[in-house]
Protein backbone atom coordinates (compact mmCIF):
# COMPACT_ATOMS: atom_id res chain seq x y z
CA UNK A 1 0.00 0.00 0.00
CA UNK A 2 1.33 3.60 -0.94
CA UNK A 3 2.26 5.94 1.87
CA UNK A 4 -1.03 8.04 2.56
CA UNK A 5 -0.49 12.12 2.20
CA UNK A 6 -0.39 12.26 6.20
CA UNK A 7 2.31 9.75 6.31
CA UNK A 8 4.53 11.95 3.63
CA UNK A 9 3.60 14.90 4.81
CA UNK A 10 4.76 13.66 8.53
CA UNK A 11 8.09 11.96 6.93
CA UNK A 12 9.00 15.56 5.21
CA UNK A 13 8.54 17.37 8.09
CA UNK A 14 10.19 15.57 10.80
CA UNK A 15 13.30 13.64 8.47
CA UNK A 16 13.46 16.11 5.60
CA UNK A 17 12.24 20.13 6.33
CA UNK A 18 14.98 20.91 9.39
CA UNK A 19 17.76 19.62 7.61
CA UNK A 20 16.19 21.76 4.52
CA UNK A 21 16.34 24.64 6.85
CA UNK A 22 19.80 24.17 7.73
CA UNK A 23 21.39 23.48 4.14
CA UNK A 24 19.27 26.55 3.00
CA UNK A 25 20.74 28.87 5.46
CA UNK A 26 24.26 27.50 6.00
CA UNK A 27 24.84 27.68 2.26
CA UNK A 28 25.35 31.35 2.28
CA UNK A 29 27.75 33.40 4.37
CA UNK A 30 25.33 36.20 4.85
CA UNK A 31 22.12 34.20 4.91
CA UNK A 32 24.00 32.51 8.12
CA UNK A 33 25.13 35.58 9.87
CA UNK A 34 21.41 36.61 9.58
CA UNK A 35 19.73 33.57 10.43
CA UNK A 36 21.66 33.70 13.83
CA UNK A 37 19.79 37.15 14.57
CA UNK A 38 16.90 37.00 12.96
CA UNK A 39 13.96 38.50 14.69
CA UNK A 40 10.76 36.77 14.61
CA UNK A 41 6.99 38.66 14.04
CA UNK A 42 4.14 38.33 15.27
CA UNK A 43 1.78 40.21 12.59
CA UNK A 44 0.78 43.66 11.75
CA UNK A 45 0.59 45.17 8.51
CA UNK A 46 4.00 46.18 7.67
CA UNK A 47 7.00 45.34 9.89
CA UNK A 48 8.18 48.33 11.37
CA UNK A 49 11.44 49.68 13.14
CA UNK A 50 11.99 52.42 14.92
CA UNK A 51 14.73 54.13 14.16
CA UNK A 52 16.69 57.00 16.08
CA UNK A 53 17.86 59.66 14.21
CA UNK A 54 19.04 62.90 16.37
CA UNK A 55 20.03 63.80 19.59
CA UNK A 56 17.69 65.44 22.35
CA UNK A 57 17.83 69.23 21.75
CA UNK A 58 16.82 69.24 25.63
CA UNK A 59 20.41 69.09 26.89
CA UNK A 60 23.46 70.10 28.11
CA UNK A 61 25.89 71.73 31.04
CA UNK A 62 24.46 73.52 33.86
CA UNK A 63 24.92 75.46 36.67
CA UNK A 64 23.62 75.50 40.58
CA UNK A 65 19.73 76.72 39.92
CA UNK A 66 20.15 77.82 36.47
CA UNK A 67 17.05 76.87 34.33
CA UNK A 68 16.96 74.01 32.23
CA UNK A 69 15.11 73.54 29.14
CA UNK A 70 12.36 70.92 28.89
CA UNK A 71 11.62 71.41 25.32
CA UNK A 72 10.76 68.68 23.24
CA UNK A 73 12.30 67.17 19.62
CA UNK A 74 11.63 64.28 17.13
CA UNK A 75 14.58 61.91 17.48
CA UNK A 76 12.42 58.85 16.67
CA UNK A 77 10.84 58.17 13.75
CA UNK A 78 10.61 54.41 11.86
CA UNK A 79 11.05 52.33 8.76
CA UNK A 80 8.65 50.69 7.48
CA UNK A 81 8.58 47.17 5.46
CA UNK A 82 6.03 44.91 3.34
CA UNK A 83 5.88 41.85 3.87
CA UNK A 84 7.46 39.51 1.04
CA UNK A 85 6.51 35.95 0.75
CA UNK A 86 8.57 32.85 -1.01
CA UNK A 87 7.51 29.49 -1.94
CA UNK A 88 7.92 26.54 -3.83
CA UNK A 89 6.69 23.35 -4.49
CA UNK A 90 7.32 19.53 -3.66
CA UNK A 91 4.87 17.79 -6.38
CA UNK A 92 4.99 14.02 -6.74
CA UNK A 93 3.32 12.75 -10.23
CA UNK A 94 1.45 9.29 -10.69
CA UNK A 95 3.59 8.50 -13.01
CA UNK A 96 6.81 9.29 -10.35
CA UNK A 97 4.84 7.29 -7.53
CA UNK A 98 4.65 4.41 -9.58
CA UNK A 99 7.82 4.17 -11.35
CA UNK A 100 9.22 4.30 -7.30
CA UNK A 101 6.96 1.80 -6.17
CA UNK A 102 7.52 0.79 -2.15
CA UNK A 103 7.86 2.67 0.26
CA UNK A 104 11.22 3.40 1.02
CA UNK A 105 11.89 4.15 -2.77
CA UNK A 106 8.99 6.45 -2.40
CA UNK A 107 11.24 7.86 0.78
CA UNK A 108 14.18 8.58 -1.39
CA UNK A 109 11.95 9.86 -4.41
CA UNK A 110 10.27 12.31 -1.98
CA UNK A 111 13.96 13.56 -0.41
CA UNK A 112 15.27 14.40 -3.98
CA UNK A 113 12.24 16.85 -4.25
CA UNK A 114 13.28 18.15 -1.29
CA UNK A 115 16.78 18.94 -1.81
CA UNK A 116 15.25 20.55 -5.35
CA UNK A 117 12.74 22.98 -2.87
CA UNK A 118 16.11 23.74 -0.55
CA UNK A 119 17.92 24.49 -3.59
CA UNK A 120 15.63 26.89 -4.78
CA UNK A 121 14.50 28.76 -1.64
CA UNK A 122 18.09 29.30 -1.00
CA UNK A 123 18.88 30.63 -4.27
CA UNK A 124 15.53 32.77 -4.04
CA UNK A 125 16.48 33.77 -0.70
CA UNK A 126 20.47 34.33 -1.76
CA UNK A 127 19.38 36.74 -4.51
CA UNK A 128 16.94 38.49 -2.70
CA UNK A 129 19.78 40.01 -0.23
CA UNK A 130 21.02 41.98 -3.05
CA UNK A 131 18.12 42.88 -4.27
CA UNK A 132 17.95 46.31 -5.66
CA UNK A 133 14.26 47.15 -5.85
CA UNK A 134 13.93 45.84 -9.53
CA UNK A 135 11.93 43.34 -8.24
CA UNK A 136 9.02 44.64 -5.98
CA UNK A 137 7.85 41.31 -4.63
CA UNK A 138 11.37 40.56 -3.36
CA UNK A 139 12.74 41.54 0.22
CA UNK A 140 13.90 45.08 0.35
CA UNK A 141 18.04 43.97 -0.90
CA UNK A 142 21.46 45.58 -0.09
CA UNK A 143 21.25 47.17 -3.60
CA UNK A 144 18.76 48.99 -2.43
CA UNK A 145 19.77 49.75 1.10
CA UNK A 146 23.17 50.93 0.25
CA UNK A 147 22.78 53.88 -1.65
CA UNK A 148 22.66 57.24 -1.16
CA UNK A 149 18.68 58.56 -3.33
CA UNK A 150 16.08 55.28 -3.29
CA UNK A 151 13.03 55.10 -1.00
CA UNK A 152 13.96 52.58 1.77
CA UNK A 153 11.61 51.57 4.46
CA UNK A 154 9.33 54.18 3.22
CA UNK A 155 12.10 57.00 3.87
CA UNK A 156 13.67 59.06 0.56
CA UNK A 157 17.39 59.18 1.28
CA UNK A 158 18.14 62.16 -0.98
CA UNK A 159 15.96 63.74 1.42
CA UNK A 160 17.58 62.68 4.89
CA UNK A 161 21.49 62.39 5.08
CA UNK A 162 21.55 60.45 8.30
CA UNK A 163 19.03 57.58 6.26
CA UNK A 164 22.07 57.49 3.49
CA UNK A 165 24.91 54.39 3.01
CA UNK A 166 28.73 54.98 2.54
CA UNK A 167 28.86 54.69 -1.41
CA UNK A 168 31.86 54.54 -3.48
CA UNK A 169 30.86 54.70 -6.79
CA UNK A 170 34.70 56.15 -8.76
CA UNK A 171 37.03 53.88 -7.38
CA UNK A 172 37.99 51.45 -9.90
CA UNK A 173 41.08 49.95 -8.62
CA UNK A 174 40.55 47.92 -5.34
CA UNK A 175 43.78 48.85 -2.41
CA UNK A 176 43.82 48.38 1.00
CA UNK A 177 43.68 52.38 1.40
CA UNK A 178 40.19 51.99 -0.07
CA UNK A 179 39.01 49.51 2.02
CA UNK A 180 40.44 51.25 4.57
CA UNK A 181 38.80 54.16 4.06
CA UNK A 182 35.35 52.44 3.35
CA UNK A 183 35.72 50.59 6.62
CA UNK A 184 36.35 53.81 8.70
CA UNK A 185 34.04 55.74 6.73
CA UNK A 186 31.24 52.70 8.15
CA UNK A 187 32.38 53.40 11.88
CA UNK A 188 32.19 55.12 15.04
CA UNK A 189 33.12 54.70 18.46
CA UNK A 190 33.34 50.76 19.08
CA UNK A 191 30.69 50.05 15.91
CA UNK A 192 32.29 49.29 12.61
CA UNK A 193 31.57 46.41 10.12
CA UNK A 194 31.89 42.78 11.32
CA UNK A 195 31.28 41.45 7.38
CA UNK A 196 32.66 42.04 4.31
CA UNK A 197 31.20 40.79 1.20
CA UNK A 198 32.23 40.36 -2.27
CA UNK A 199 31.88 38.63 -5.33
CA UNK A 200 35.12 36.23 -6.21
CA UNK A 201 37.04 38.73 -8.41
CA UNK A 202 37.17 41.22 -5.52
CA UNK A 203 38.12 38.23 -3.20
CA UNK A 204 40.88 37.14 -5.42
CA UNK A 205 41.72 41.03 -5.71
CA UNK A 206 41.88 41.23 -1.59
CA UNK A 207 43.64 37.93 -1.57
CA UNK A 208 46.59 39.50 -3.76
CA UNK A 209 47.22 42.44 -2.12
CA UNK A 210 47.77 40.50 1.10
CA UNK A 211 51.28 39.18 1.96
CA UNK A 212 50.93 35.11 2.63
CA UNK A 213 51.89 35.77 6.41
CA UNK A 214 48.97 37.96 6.63
CA UNK A 215 46.54 35.56 4.75
CA UNK A 216 44.49 34.60 8.05
CA UNK A 217 41.22 33.07 7.92
CA UNK A 218 38.21 33.90 10.41
CA UNK A 219 37.65 31.22 12.89
CA UNK A 220 33.58 32.00 12.78
CA UNK A 221 33.14 31.41 9.27
CA UNK A 222 35.82 28.55 8.73
CA UNK A 223 33.43 26.82 11.59
CA UNK A 224 30.96 26.84 9.04
CA UNK A 225 32.79 25.76 6.02
CA UNK A 226 33.14 29.13 4.19
CA UNK A 227 36.86 30.11 2.67
CA UNK A 228 37.69 33.31 4.55
CA UNK A 229 40.03 36.49 4.61
CA UNK A 230 40.46 39.13 7.53
CA UNK A 231 40.32 42.66 7.52
CA UNK A 232 40.91 44.61 10.44
CA UNK A 233 39.73 41.43 12.15
CA UNK A 234 36.52 40.59 10.62
CA UNK A 235 35.58 38.18 8.01
CA UNK A 236 35.92 39.03 4.18
CA UNK A 237 33.62 36.26 2.35
CA UNK A 238 32.83 35.55 -0.56
CA UNK A 239 28.91 34.95 -2.17
CA UNK A 240 28.12 34.01 -5.28
CA UNK A 241 24.82 36.00 -5.48
CA UNK A 242 27.15 39.75 -5.32
CA UNK A 243 27.20 41.42 -8.64
CA UNK A 244 30.76 41.77 -10.10
CA UNK A 245 32.89 44.78 -8.96
CA UNK A 246 31.22 45.18 -5.46
CA UNK A 247 32.10 44.76 -1.93
CA UNK A 248 30.19 45.45 0.80
CA UNK A 249 30.88 46.61 4.12
CA UNK A 250 28.42 45.53 6.68
CA UNK A 251 27.52 46.25 10.37
CA UNK A 252 24.91 43.35 10.74
CA UNK A 253 23.43 44.39 14.04
CA UNK A 254 21.69 46.93 11.75
CA UNK A 255 20.19 44.61 8.86
CA UNK A 256 17.72 41.83 10.14
CA UNK A 257 16.17 39.45 8.69
CA UNK A 258 12.52 39.57 10.25
CA UNK A 259 10.35 36.61 9.39
CA UNK A 260 6.91 35.66 10.56
CA UNK A 261 7.22 33.28 13.21
CA UNK A 262 4.07 31.34 11.88
CA UNK A 263 5.46 31.88 7.97
CA UNK A 264 9.19 30.93 8.65
CA UNK A 265 9.56 27.67 6.39
CA UNK A 266 6.37 26.13 6.78
CA UNK A 267 5.46 22.94 5.20
CA UNK A 268 2.14 22.92 3.82
CA UNK A 269 0.26 18.95 3.72
CA UNK A 270 0.58 17.21 0.51
CA UNK A 271 -2.77 17.08 -1.46
CA UNK A 272 -4.24 15.88 -4.47
CA UNK A 273 -5.50 19.25 -6.65
CA UNK A 274 -8.46 18.52 -8.53
CA UNK A 275 -7.35 19.12 -11.98
CA UNK A 276 -3.57 17.70 -11.72
CA UNK A 277 -3.01 13.72 -10.81
CA UNK A 278 -0.05 14.77 -8.03
CA UNK A 279 0.38 14.85 -4.81
CA UNK A 280 1.82 18.18 -4.13
CA UNK A 281 3.08 20.16 -0.99
CA UNK A 282 4.31 23.62 -0.53
CA UNK A 283 7.19 25.24 1.60
CA UNK A 284 6.08 28.76 2.53
CA UNK A 285 8.38 32.00 4.04
CA UNK A 286 7.28 35.11 4.29
CA UNK A 287 9.35 38.24 5.74
CA UNK A 288 11.68 40.88 5.29
CA UNK A 289 14.67 42.29 5.63
CA UNK A 290 15.10 45.47 7.76
CA UNK A 291 17.34 47.89 7.99
CA UNK A 292 17.99 50.47 10.63
CA UNK A 293 20.94 52.43 10.19
CA UNK A 294 21.91 52.90 6.92
CA UNK A 295 25.15 55.17 8.02
CA UNK A 296 26.92 51.90 9.13
CA UNK A 297 26.76 50.04 5.86
CA UNK A 298 29.10 50.81 3.17
CA UNK A 299 29.72 50.05 -0.83
CA UNK A 300 32.62 49.65 -2.86
CA UNK A 301 30.69 50.14 -5.70
CA UNK A 302 32.58 50.02 -9.02
CA UNK A 303 36.00 48.05 -8.58
CA UNK A 304 36.84 46.77 -11.97
CA UNK A 305 40.98 45.96 -10.91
Amino acid sequence: MALSYDQLTAITEKKFLPKLVDNIFNSNALLMKLKAKEALQSGGDKIVAPLGYAETSASGWYQGSETISTSDNEVITAAEYDWKQLYANISITRRDELRNSGDAAMINFVKSKVMIAEKTIRNKLSTGLYNDGSDAKQIQGLKLALSTSNTLGGIDQSLYSWWQANVDASTTTLTIAAMQGMYGDCGEGTEYPDLIVSDQDNFDRYYALLQPSQRFAAEDMAKGGFKSLQFNGIPCVVDAACAAGDMYFLNTDYITLSPHKDENMRLEPFIKPVNQNIKLAKIFWMGALTHTNSRRQGLLDAITA
